[in-house]
C-alpha cells in the first residue's frame, strides 16, 4: 500500500511536469508562468513553499517539546503575519512594481529599482550561498520518516527526492511547480488533520491528552505545574522570537516573495490572501499543535541521544500502516514543494542576475532557460551532497540550519524590499548596510556562537533580531547617505499612478 501510493504520487508529479513544458519556453514562462497564475495555484504555491519537513519534523518537534501547547502560537503567527499581512502589505505592490521594472527575481528588482548592477550581483550571491543550507535541511526531516516506514537507507531517500523534483521542475518550470504545489497542498491539508485526530485518539482524545500534558513537569524548563498546557508556555520570550523568525521571515525570502510576481490579477490577490491564510492556519497551526503533545510520548523518546528531530517520527510510529504512508507522502509533498521553489529561485537568480550580468551579457532567452535547467541540477546535487555530509556528521538539528538561512536571507532583504515598495527615500547604501549586517551576523553566529550574548546564541533568536534590526537600519542609514536619483525613483513609482477602470462595486466614481 505504501509503495503503491508513492508510485502513483510520483507518476502524477512527473506527468504534470511534462504537460507544462509548453509554458516553459522563455524566461517569463519558465520563471513566472507568464504572470498568469490564478489565486488557488498562487496561494497553495506560497503555502507549500512556506512549510516543509523542517517545520513538520524539526520545528514542530523541537518547539512543541520546549513550549508545549503554546507552540501553536507559531502556527497562528505564520497564518496572520506570514500569510495574511504578507499578502496584504506586499502582494499588490510587488506585482505592480516588478512588472513595471520588468524584474523576474529579487536581485533584478534591486538592480532596476536602484539602478545598481553591483547591488543586483550582491543580492544574487547572498541568495545562492544561504539557500543551500536551507535546501540541505529539507532532506533531513525525511530520513527518519522513510526509515520508520520503509526501512531504507537515507541516501536512497535523498537521491529519489532530488531526481523526481529535478525532473518536473526542469520540464515544466514555475507552472509545473505551481500545479504540483496545489496537489501537494491538498495532501498536506488532509494529512495533517487526519494525523492530529489519530495521535490524539491514541492518547484518549483531546481533553485527556491536554490533561496528561498539564500533569507533566520538567524542572530544567519550569517548576510551575501545568506549564506545558498553559496559554504562553514556560518561556514566552523565546517563543516570541520563534514567531518572529518563522512569520516575519517570509516577507524577505526570495522564493516566497517571487510568488507575488506571478499573480494574474486583482481578484487573484484578494482570493489568494484568504486561501493562503486558511492554509497556513491548518497546516502550520496543526503541525505546532501536534508537536505540543510530544511530551506525552517521553517514555519512548530519548531527546538527549536522538535529538529533537526524533520526536514527531516517534509520535507517529504507532499509527496504522495506511496512516504512516499518508505521513510519508505528506512530509514528502511538503519538502518537494519547498525544494522546487528553492531551486527555481536560486537557478533563476544565478542565471539572470549573475551569469547574464557578469559573464554572458548577450545571453538570449533560450540560453537563459537552458542555463536555469542546468543550474537546477547543480543546485539539487550540491544540496543533496551537503545533506549526506550533514547526516553523517554531528549536526542533528535541522531547525538550526533553517534558522541561519532564514535569518541571513530575510534579515538582508526584508527591510530593503519592503521600504523600496513604499518609500522614495530608500538609498543604495542602506541596502548594502542591511545586506552586509545580516549576512555577517549569521555567519558569525555559526562560527562564534559562544561569544554572542545568551539571547542571541540561538540562530533562531539571532535571525529574528537580524530582521528587526534591518527595519531600523534602512531608514536610519537612508537619512545620512546620498539621496537616490529623483528620475529613477519617479520612474519606479510611476506604476502606482496609472489610471485603471474598475467596476462600480469597487469604487463609486463621481
Amino acid at each position: 500500500m505504501k509503495l503503491i501510493l508513492l508510485i502513483l504520487y510520483f507518476a502524477v508529479l512527473i506527468a504534470i511536469g511534462i504537460y507544462c513544458r509548453k509554458h516553459a519556453t522563455d524566461v517569463n514562462g519558465f520563471v513566472l508562468g507568464g504572470r498568469s497564475v490564478g489565486p488557488w495555484l498562487t496561494a497553495f504555491a506560497y503555502g507549500t513553499s512556506y512549510f516543509s519537513a523542517v517545520v513538520f519534523v524539526g520545528y514542530a518537534g523541537q518547539f512543541g517539546w520546549k513550549y508545549g501547547i503554546a507552540a501553536t502560537w507559531a502556527g497562528i503567527g505564520n497564518a496572520i503575519i506570514g500569510s495574511l499581512l504578507a499578502w496584504a502589505v506586499l502582494g499588490r505592490r510587488t506585482r505592480i512594481m516588478t512588472q513595471h521594472l520588468d524584474s523576474a527575481t529579487m536581485p533584478q528588482f534591486f538592480g532596476e529599482r536602484f539602478g545598481s548592477r553591483p547591488l543586483k550581483i550582491g543580492a544574487s550571491v547572498i541568495i545562492f550561498i544561504f539557500l543551500i543550507p536551507y535546501t540541505a535541511s529539507l532532506y533531513n526531516g525525511l530520513s527518519r520518516l522513510f526509515g520508520m516506514a520503509f526501512n531504507i537507507d537515507y541516501s536512497v531517500c535523498i537521491i529519489l527526492m532530488a531526481v523526481l523534483t529535478a525532473i518536473y521542475v526542469i520540464a515544466g518550470g514555475y507552472m509545473a511547480t505551481a500545479i504540483n504545489d496545489f496537489i501537494q497542498g491538498i495532501i498536506m491539508l488532509g494529512g495533517i488533520t487526519t494525523i492530529i485526530a489519530a495521535v490524539l485518539k491514541s492518547k484518549g482524545g483531546f481533553m485527556a491528552a491536554l490533561d496528561g500534558l498539564a500533569r507533566i513537569t520538567d524542572e530544567t524548563v519550569a517548576t510551575t505545574p501545568g506549564t506545558f498546557a498553559s496559554f504562553f508556555g514556560p518561556d514566552p520570550l523565546n517563543l516570541l522570537f520563534v514567531v518572529i523568525l518563522t512569520s516575519l521571515g517570509t516577507w524577505g525570502l526570495p522564493q516566497m516573495v517571487q510568488k507575488f510576481y506571478a499573480i494574474k490579477n486583482e481578484e487573484s490577490i484578494k482570493k489568494g490572501t484568504i486561501i493562503s491564510t486558511l492554509f497556513a492556519l491548518v497546516v502550520a497551526g496543526g503541525c505546532y499543535f501536534l508537536g505540543g503533545f510530544g511530551r506525552l510520548f517521553s517514555d519512548q523518546i530519548d531527546v538527549a541521544a536522538n535529538g529533537f528531530d526524533s520526536i514527531i517520527p516517534t509520535m507517529l510510529s504507532g499509527l496504522s500502516p495506511l496512516l504512516i504512508a499518508l505521513v510519508v507522502i505528506l512530509v514528502l509533498s511538503a519538502s518537494m514543494s519547498t525544494l522546487s521553489s528553492l531551486v527555481m529561485a536560486s537557478s533563476s537568480t544565478l542565471t539572470i542576475d549573475f551569469l547574464k550580468e557578469v559573464c554572458f551579457q548577450k545571453m538570449d532567452d533560450k540560453k537563459q532557460v537552458l542555463s536555469m535547467r542546468i543550474l537546477i541540477v547543480v543546485f539539487i546535487a550540491i544540496s543533496s551532497i551537503l545533506a549526506l555530509i550533514q547526516y553523517k556528521s554531528s549536526v542533528t538539528f535541522i531547525a538550526q540550519l533553517m534558522g541561519v538561512s532564514w535569518g541571513a536571507l530575510a534579515g538582508s532583504f526584508l527591510a530593503p524590499f519592503l521600504y523600496s515598495l513604499y518609500s522614495r527615500k530608500v538609498t543604495k547604501a542602506s541596502c548594502w548596510v542591511c545586506f552586509i549586517f545580516s549576512s555577517v551576523l549569521m555567519v558569525a553566529n555559526i562560527f562564534f556562537r559562544p561569544s554572542f550574548p545568551v539571547i542571541m546564541q540561538s540562530p533562531i533568536n539571532c535571525g529574528a533580531i537580524a530582521m528587526l534590526a534591518g527595519l531600523v537600519i534602512v531608514p536610519v542609514v537612508s537619512l545620512f547617505t546620498p539621496k537616490p536619483d529623483k528620475k529613477l525613483v519617479d520612474n519606479a513609482f510611476a506604476c502606482y499612478e496609472k489610471k485603471t477602470e474598475v467596476a462600480q462595486k469597487t469604487a463609486l466614481g463621481k
